[in-house]
């Protein structure tokens, strides 16, 4: 039997995907372990590669989705080499998909964190997250690339606490002949103001983003997660900047960190380089505060995996009763989140990723598709 290996280094660490494994089918390469969710334009599982005994990810995305915002997510990742970015090691066509491998985060992302567990973060938590979180937007920034979907889904944690940015699904490049960008691309409710007026962004739309993920993280939804999305696109640019529900159950230091994020006037707001320098940064703890956490998380998870396994065998013996049905609303009512101070938060839905039409085309409709057209090859 094949040893699989922690994610820890080892002498057989994978660092990219030979020639000749790329020519061969995937089923030689990797035994799929199991399926770990969705993520933009498809669907990730865990893998064991058989050669070097590591575990990795492999998102497998039907080649009749936009495929070159595909080929745009790999070239993003195929350029980075960061701790704090997820590593990308190789793709192969597999009849009607695409198989990407990437880097395998065993924590999962933060949001998963949050709803397995019920219950939003504390500073000291959301301070080493974003700590990380902010060394991989500098990387992304200084070589002029926006992740343009910052959000607790989009932050992986491996199981040393370490997290890093994932789902390049909608980042763009900045190039020297095109200092802002004009597309409406991300998720509604983590939107800079900038980039919903279409006025042109750059790196720091990122910035902001990540201010609403500290008050997701915090309070377990993002500002106006409970309002319609196209309602919330019409308050972020005209309404004050968001802040703490409760801002006398966080440090001042927390308070002026997010308000330096969420500046309404891209020009004022703080870089990920700034913000790394701040106090409430500079006040973070090693990851290892996050193990109790993480091993939660684990036992929920794998809790639940057990009960959908007997679920299973139930429904094939007895066919699917009303306790099946029963079983599954409840697991789908797992969104409430249990705030970890005083009162409740909700978490916030899984709001896809769009792009919104062009302001006098009808604004109910959103289109995932993206403006640009990319010559990449993978």
């Amino acid at each position: 039997m094949t040893e699989i290996k922690t994610e820890t280094s080892s002498k057989n660490e994978l660092k990219k995907l030979s020639e000749e494994s790329l020519t061969r089918q995937p089923e030689e390469v990797f035994d799929i372990i199991c399926k770990l969710g969705e993520g933009s334009y498809g669907s990730v599982y865990k893998a064991l590669h058989k050669e070097s005994g590591q575990v990795l990810a492999i998102k497998q995305v039907p080649v009749d989705t936009d495929l070159q915002e595909i080929i745009k997510e790999i070239s993003i990742m195929q350029q980075c080499d960061s701790p704090y970015v997820v590593k990308y090691y190789g793709s192969y066509f597999k009849n009607t998909d695409l198989w990407i491998v990437m880097e395998y985060c065993g924590a999962g992302s933060v949001s998963d964190i949050m709803r397995l567990r019920k219950k939003t973060l504390s500073e000291d938590e959301i301070a080493t997250i974003l700590c990380d979180t902010l060394k991989g937007l500098e990387y992304l920034h200084r070589r002029r690339k926006i992740h343009r979907d910052i959000k607790a889904g989009n932050i992986l944690l491996n199981t040393e606490g370490h997290a890093k940015l994932a789902d390049f699904g909608v980042a763009g490049q900045l190039t020297d002949t095109m200092a802002k960008r004009n597309t409406v691309i991300g998720t509604p409710f983590w939107m800079a103001p900038e980039v919903i007026q279409e006025i042109g962004y750059d790196c720091v739309a990122d910035i902001w983003s990540l201010g609403i993920t500290a008050l997701e993280m915090a309070e377990g939804k993002p500002p106006y997660g409970d309002i319609h999305p196209m309602r919330a696109i019409f308050m972020i640019p005209t309404k004050p900047p968001p802040s703490f529900r409760e801002p006398d159950q966080w440090s001042s230091e927390f308070i002026d960190f997010v308000s330096q994020c969420l500046i309404k006037n891209p020009d004022e707001r703080a870089t990920a380089e700034f913000l790394l320098n701040h106090e409430f940064i500079g006040n973070a703890k090693h990851p290892t505060i996050l193990s109790t956490m993480i091993a939660e998380a684990r036992e929920i998870r794998e809790s639940q995996a057990f009960r959908n396994a007997q679920q299973s065998n139930n429904a094939k013996t007895f066919g699917a009763g009303e306790g099946y049905d029963e079983e599954t609303m409840k697991q789908r009512s797992d969104g409430t989140l249990v705030a970890r101070r005083t009162g409740s938060a909700e978490l916030a839905a899984d709001l896809g990723t769009m792009v919104i039409n062009e302001p006098d085309a009808d604004l109910a409709t959103m289109k995932r598709t993206c403006n640009e057209h990319c010559s990449i090859e993978i």
